[in-house]
């Protein structure tokens, strides 16, 4: 089986998390295929956690804390495998910006954020593909992860 017709091939994952991150029933069918998954792949391992966080927004009250703390560790666990992994950073990043501070749960932001501007602005030898690039540099422009100056240099790539 080539890599690409796996599920759990990157482009597959991140085409999955976009739909997951715009709609519950996505969401749920990106869980249900995350779940299975029990392999190491430190960028798979990332979409896992990003698949916990998705479920936590259509959770219960009740749930939502469950789904979060499981997040969290999946992500600890991807940063432990690559640390030096755009992807998984940003995911993180996306995840963990988004809580309630009050959870406890977002230490990471201010790290992540740094990594992924100076990576960034490596581009394009930032080891990520075109595609990724302009998914990142659109996340951390839009919601404001950097400075002004930041956001002009990285509009000019």
């Amino acid at each position: 089986m080539s890599a690409d017709v796996s599920p759990y091939s990157v482009s597959n994952l991140r085409r999955q998390y976009q739909q997951a991150a715009a709609s519950k029933e996505a969401g749920e069918k990106f869980h249900k295929l995350m779940a299975a998954y029990n392999q190491q792949d430190a960028v798979v391992v990332a979409y896992k956690a990003a698949a916990e966080a998705i479920r936590a927004r259509d959770a219960s009250m009740f749930n939502k804390l469950t789904y979060v703390q499981n997040a969290s560790k999946l992500f600890d666990q991807a940063v432990k495998l690559d640390g030096s992994n755009p992807e998984i950073r940003f995911l993180r990043l996306s995840v963990e910006s988004n809580l309630p501070s009050f959870l406890g749960l977002s230490q990471h932001v201010e790290d992540d954020r740094q990594f992924l501007v100076q990576t960034l602005l490596q581009h394009p030898k930032s080891g990520l593909d075109t595609e990724t690039f302009g998914i990142v540099r659109s996340f951390m422009v839009d919601r404001g992860h950097v400075s002004d100056e930041e956001a002009q240099k990285l509009t000019q790539l």
